[in-house]
C-alpha cells in the first residue's frame, strides 16, 4: 500500500529448478526427512522461483511438490512452507476462506488482508477466489459480515478505488471538510462518509486529505477515528489510515500483537512473515525495533522454536 519496497527474500541469481527440484525430492525421500534442506531451498527462493521448483518436481517425479511436503512436515512448520508454496494471491484466498468458514468470523483477517491491499492485489484475489471456490468474494463476504463494515469491504472488493485520478489538493481540502464534518463536527458519527472517502479515494490523494484534515481539525485522522467510530469499523478505517501512512509499521503492530500475551496467534504470525517477505519486510523489521526497542528476530525466537522458528527466522534475512 504504501511505496516502501524493502523485501528480504529476492529469490536467487543462476537458479536451476530442476535441480532444486531433485534436492527437495532427496530431503523427503526414504528414512527421516532433511528439514534445513527445505528451510535453506524455499526461504531463498522468489514465489516465481518456487512456482517452477513445483512444475519441475511434478515433470521430473509426476508427483505434487506441496502434497509431498504436506506428508512429510507437520505443524506451524509446514504451514510456513504451504505459505511459501502457494502462488500469494491463492494463499490469501485460503486464508480468507478459513477466517469466514464455520461457526463465527475473524473479521481481523478480513481486515488484514482486504484494508492494506492495492487494488490490482484485491482484483487479483477476487478473481482467485472465485475460480477456487465457485462464489464471489464479495457475496461469501455480505452473509458473513453486517453494517458499516460490510459495506466498508464490498466497496473495496468491488474495486471502487480509484488509482487513476492523480492528485487533486482542493479536492483533498474538499473531502477533510467532510470527514471533520461527519464526524468531529457533529452529535453523532455519519459512518457512511468515511467508507465512501476512505474506499474510493488511491492512496497518494488519501494521504493529503490526512494532511488537510489536520489542518481543519488540528487532531489526526487516526485520533478522531478512534474517538468517533467503534467495533470492526473503526479497526478497518484505521488500518486503512495506517498503511496509506505508513503500511510497515501497521503490520509490526499487527505482529507485535500476534506474540503479546498468552500464547502465539501462530496464524498471523506466518501469513505476515510469509507475504511480506517479498515485499516490505525488511522495513517491518525496522520499525517494530523503533516502536518496541527489540528487534522482530528476538520476538520471533522468544515465541516459536525449531525448525518452525529456524523458518521464520530465515524469510526475516540478516539482522
Amino acid at each position: 500500500m504504501s511505496p516502501i519496497r524493502e523485501p528480504t527474500v529476492v529469490g536467487i541469481a543462476n537458479f536451476n529448478a530442476a535441480e532444486d527440484a531433485a534436492t527437495l525430492r532427496g530431503a523427503m525421500k526414504g528414512f527421516g526427512t532433511d528439514e534445513q534442506t527445505i528451510i535453506d531451498i524455499l526461504t531463498s527462493r522468489s514465489n516465481v522461483q518456487r512456482q517452477a521448483i513445483s512444475q519441475a518436481f511434478t515433470h521430473e517425479y509426476g508427483r505434487d511438490i506441496i502434497e509431498d511436503l504436506k506428508s512429510e512436515l507437520g505443524g506451524h512448520f509446514e504451514d510456513v512452507i504451504i505459505a511459501l508454496m502457494l502462488p500469494p494471491a491463492e494463499y490469501l484466498c485460503r486464508e480468507l476462506n478459513n477466517c469466514m468458514e464455520g461457526l463465527g468470523t475473524d473479521e481481523q483477517v478480513l481486515v488484514e488482508i482486504l484494508c492494506t491491499r492495492t487494488k490490482p492485489e484485491i482484483a487479483e484475489i477476487v478473481d482467485t477466489y472465485e475460480r477456487l471456490y465457485n462464489r464471489p468474494l464479495a457475496e461469501h463476504m455480505c452473509s458473513e459480515t453486517s453494517g458499516d463494515f460490510r459495506r466498508l469491504l464490498t466497496l473495496i472488493v468491488t474495486g471502487a478505488r480509484d488509482e487513476e485520478a492523480g492528485v487533486d489538493g482542493a479536492r483533498a481540502v474538499e473531502a477533510a471538510q467532510q470527514l471533520y464534518d461527519a464526524g468531529e463536527a457533529k452529535w453523532g458519527t455519519d459512518e457512511e462518509i468515511f467508507n465512501k472517502i476512505l474506499a474510493h479515494e488511491s492512496f497518494a490523494q488519501l494521504r493529503l486529505i490526512f494532511e488537510e484534515y489536520k489542518n481543519i481539525s488540528g487532531r489526526t485522522i487516526e485520533q478522531a477515528i478512534k474517538a468517533e467510530i467503534d467495533g470492526e469499523l473503526k479497526d478497518a478505517l484505521s488500518a486503512i489510515v495506517e498503511c496509506v501512512e505508513n503500511a510497515p509499521a501497521w503490520f509490526a503492530q499487527r505482529l507485535r500483537a500476534s506474540m503479546q500475551g498468552a500464547g502465539t496467534d501462530d496464524k498471523v504470525l506466518v501469513r505476515v512473515v510469509a507475504t511480506r517477505a517479498e515485499l516490505d519486510l525488511g522495513a517491518v523489521k525496522r520499525e517494530y525495533e523503533r516502536l518496541y526497542d527489540k528487534t522482530l528476530e528476538s520476538d520471533i525466537s522468544g515465541e516459536t522454536s525449531g525448525d518452525y522458528k529456524r523458518a521464520l527466522v530465515a524469510l526475516l534475512g540478516p539482522a
